[in-house]
């Protein structure tokens, strides 16, 4: 992969990255914004659930973040692009589709195979 093309994805990445983080924080600060004691136990169950409902978004962004992370490591590495199981390069479509992928989509596709025969 070109020094231009692992740019373009690094950009993509950091861009990806800032969005989540900013999204993450405006959370925060909602949150301790909203809280608020409801005398309705109904309206407390609601508000509970949103939260939960929220922190759950927000912990799966923060993992998202980390895998980002990772690949800008790779990026710097110059190992970004190559497929974790077979080490072919993963198609550019693909990486504009998904720049966190680690499998090239042949490999991806078997894995999401296993899956659905392991999980009948």
């Amino acid at each position: 992969m070109s020094a231009k093309q692992l740019g373009h994805f690094r950009k993509i990445l950091e861009g990806w990255k800032g969005e989540l983080s900013q999204d993450i924080d405006g959370t925060i600060h909602a949150m301790q914004e909203d809280a608020t004691l409801f005398a309705d136990p109904n309206d407390r169950a609601s508000q509970e659930s949103d939260m939960a409902l929220e922190l759950r978004n927000r912990d799966r962004e923060r993992k998202l973040i980390k895998k980002i992370d990772e690949t800008i490591a790779k990026i710097e590495s110059k190992d970004y692009g190559y497929c974790e199981g077979c080490g072919v390069e993963i198609g550019l479509k693909r990486l504009e589709a998904r720049p966190t992928a680690t499998l090239c989509i042949d490999c991806k596709t078997l894995d999401e195979f296993r899956e659905r025969q392991v999980a009948r």
